[in-house]
């Protein structure tokens, strides 16, 4: 019976060991498939996964055993993630093998490279683009779909006026009424997209991504600046960093096979007018202050209450990801660190610059002064490097650190949802054995009139505690094959992050040399 299932026991121990190699060393231990409700999708074919780096042959059903051996993934595995079928996901065909279609111009998922420099995101693509068009085909059976957010606007004048963005959407997913779509989006629709999402999806154990966070401060400059979003062909850092962010936060519900034929997502990629304006998302609203007390209820409720744990696997993944987000938060210390270094490095060369072509303006000798005017324009031309240095070690690392850190956070609910099914199961067996000793007791005074309602509220909760152990036994599922899948894509982000990242450095170091080798001969020619 369900209420002969002992409590499971905590363990407060904890490991540190280094995690970056769990994703490769993922531990099995329930592959049965999960039997879902409201998010079911017959044979959800796999999405174009927005990555230059990503072969099909490295993907994996995550609905068979098939592809671990002794523990370890089988990378020639497909992905394939798949649930019970469901009315609004009956047009959806088999799944084939993925195919991504090579972009031209745009960046994706895993360059995760966007900068304030529209001559250095330029750059950064070119360089990343290398390894794409050698795994990357376009087929025209293969499902895909592409994401981007552009072309910010201010839309009005002080502080009631507000940004949008253009989101442009390619697809050949049958839900979808077009192949290719553009909309125009304020942030708070973003915002509302996710509270729908959360939802619906959240208590189930799904992984629904985090919005970017609000920035009352950089909102509050941008609605008092007066002009255009954009200043000779550059944004402002805030604009830039934030619409970088939406579009990396769309693309990875897109990812996800039950989220990107999600009607409520479709709504947003598809609908030409103007959403219904999610007022609630504001931090001042009455919502806003509801959901900041909610939120400070379950932090006391997480405080207070301590799940014996019976499942080894959550103990050691609750373990792992507290020491991952440390790790994270260290590196994305340091990352920050390193992007302001060099950010004054290059304000120096750009000084440097400036003092020697004063210097140059005052020499008498021709040739001295040639060569100092060739040298502060060499000095101009290496703060464009280390700028783009600086929005390497920004765009292509320090985002990605803190996007990891955002999805931490939602494994974190996901898991508190878990111990929230956990106290439900937990109350309906207390319960349960609060009606069975009425039972007795009334049988033992002999108060038959009583018997048999008694009897009735017994079975009553019988029925809730079988039906909350379920729902237990569910979501832990859940949360076990969504884990799964956010280590292969962790490890997937953080390889084609290396790779952009070195690549980057790699070209700006081979153009500070060719800056150099060109002056050299001006040097050489003083007489």
């Amino acid at each position: 019976m369900a209420d002969d299932r002992h409590a499971p026991k905590l363990d407060d121990e904890f490991n540190d060991d280094d995690l970056f190699a769990s994703a490769i060393e993922i531990k099995v231990e329930a592959k049965a498939d999960i039997s879902l409700e409201d998010d079911r999708s017959n044979g959800l074919s796999p999405i174009e996964e927005q990555s230059h780096n990503l072969s099909a042959a490295d993907e994996i059903d995550l609905n068979s055993d098939s592809e671990y051996k002794d523990g370890v993934p089988d990378t020639k595995a497909k992905i394939e993630l798949r649930s019970e079928p469901e009315d609004i996901f009956e047009d959806i065909p088999e799944p084939k093998e993925v195919h991504r279609e090579t972009m031209a111009g745009r960046s994706t998922l895993e360059t995760l490279v966007t900068s304030p420099r529209t001559q250095s995101c330029n750059a950064y693509h070119a360089g990343t683009m290398i390894e794409d068009e050698k795994v990357i085909t376009a087929e025209s059976d293969g499902k895909f779909i592409t994401i981007s957010v552009k072309d910010p606007q201010k839309i009005g004048d002080g502080i009631s006026s507000f940004l949008t963005y253009n989101v442009v959407t390619h697809t050949n997913i049958g839900l979808f009424k077009k192949t290719e779509m553009t909309v125009s989006r304020r942030f708070s629709d973003f915002l509302g997209l996710h509270d729908k999402l959360a939802e619906k999806y959240l208590h189930k154990g799904r992984l629904v991504p985090a919005p970017p966070e609000k920035n009352v401060v950089g909102t509050t400059k941008v609605k008092m600046a007066g002009g255009q979003t954009e200043h000779e062909g550059k944004l402002p850092e805030f604009v830039e960093r934030r619409r970088a962010a939406l579009e990396r936060y769309l693309i990875r519900i897109a990812i996800h096979p039950i989220f990107q034929v999600d009607p409520d997502f479709r709504e947003f990629l598809e609908c030409e007018d103007e959403l219904p304006r999610a007022s609630n998302t504001s931090a001042l609203s009455g919502a806003g202050v509801l959901r900041l007390f909610n939120r400070m209820g379950e932090t006391v409720t997480k405080i207070a209450f301590k799940m014996g744990e019976s499942d080894p696997w959550f103990e050691e993944r609750h373990q792992q990801l507290e020491t991952l987000e440390s790790q994270f938060r260290r590196l994305q210390a340091s990352l920050e660190g390193l992007y302001s270094h060099r950010r004054e490095l290059a304000f120096a060369t750009a000084a440097l610059g400036k003092g020697l072509a004063l210097l140059s303006n005052g020499e008498d000798h021709a040739g001295l002064s040639r060569a100092l005017a060739k040298m502060a324009e060499l000095h101009d031309k290496l703060e464009g490097v280390h700028n783009d240095q600086s929005n390497a070690d920004f765009y292509i690392l320090h985002e990605l650190i803190k996007d990891y850190l955002s999805l931490l956070g939602v494994v974190k609910d996901v898991f508190h949802e878990r111990v929230k099914a956990f106290q439900t199961w937990q109350h309906a067996q207390q319960m349960l054995a609060k009606k069975r000793e009425a039972v007795d007791r009334w049988e033992a005074t002999g108060r038959s009139d009583k018997v048999a309602p008694a009897k009735d509220e017994v079975l009553e909760w019988e029925a809730k505690v079988n039906r909350s152990q379920e729902e237990f036994d569910v979501i832990s599922k859940a949360i076990k094959k969504e884990l799964e899948l956010f280590d292969l894509q962790r490890v997937k982000d953080f390889k084609a992050a290396f790779i952009s990242y070195l690549e980057a450095q790699m070209k700006a170091q081979d153009k500070i040399i060719e800056h150099w080798e060109t002056y050299m001969p001006e040097a050489k020619a003083i007489a």
